[in-house]
């Protein structure tokens, strides 16, 4: 029985070491604040782009429209890892040095772009097509459609997913560490290094589920709001 409860206490002291946790509590701060200022800048740049690109492949000509596919089925496709690695480390061979901070945010700004534009594609192409015949009836120009009638009502149905993809985004922004940005995971990194104790990994891990579990939550209770709007 002594044995077991010292085994157990043992594992406490590893993973869950209190005063391990609170000398590296203003690191994981430190690495929190950019964690938000590096997913806010991501989808601050992402969502919009990725409406713009959305556009772009339902409306504009021909040569675009394939411009818009490829982008979006690329960087899709592309793990966010990759995309951030070559950007960081590839492109200084042809000359073009980025930052850490400006690697990640337009790596995952780039994929956040293409969930996004594929998101707002189907939910313009939800709108029933009836709407766009009766605007061009009355004569309205495009940019007024878009605006006062087909966006307001996509906004609706895009709310969940884009949530889903903006949850997704903030735990990519972990994948920063790769880059020497001194995020959340890269300080949690540093810590478990300098007190020789993963307890700090722990602490952070903690942390995402405390920030991440009610976002979670959110995108469930939006997509039940959207199915039992859709069923009325």
């Amino acid at each position: 029985m002594t044995d077991k409860r010292g085994g157990f206490m043992s594992l406490i002291d590893t993973f869950f070491n209190a005063g391990v946790m609170q000398d590296a509590l203003p690191a994981l701060l430190r690495g929190l604040l950019n964690t938000f200022l590096l997913a806010l800048a991501a989808i601050g740049i992402g969502v919009p782009g990725g409406l713009l690109i959305a556009l772009v492949r339902l409306y504009a000509p021909r040569v675009f429209r394939l411009l818009a596919i490829g982008f979006i089925d690329i960087f899709r496709a592309a793990p966010v890892l990759v995309v951030m690695i070559l950007i960081y480390f590839a492109l200084p061979f042809v000359g073009i040095s980025l930052s850490s901070w400006s690697s990640a945010i337009l790596a995952l700004s780039i994929v956040m772009a293409a969930y996004s534009a594929e998101v707002f594609r189907s939910g313009i192409e939800s709108i029933p097509k009836g709407q766009f015949e009766a605007a061009a009836a009355l004569g309205l120009p495009f940019r007024v459609v878009m605006h006062k009638i087909v966006l307001p009502q996509a906004f609706r149905v895009v709310v969940a997913p884009t949530t889903s993809n903006c949850v997704s985004m903030f735990k990519d922004t972990s994948l920063a560490s790769t880059v020497a940005l001194p995020e959340l995971l890269k300080e949690a990194n540093n810590a478990q290094a300098l007190f020789a104790n993963p307890s700090p990994l722990i602490a952070a891990a903690l942390i995402y589920i405390a920030i991440l579990w009610p976002m979670v939550r959110l995108v469930g209770l939006l997509e039940r709001k959207f199915r039992s709007e859709k069923g009325h």
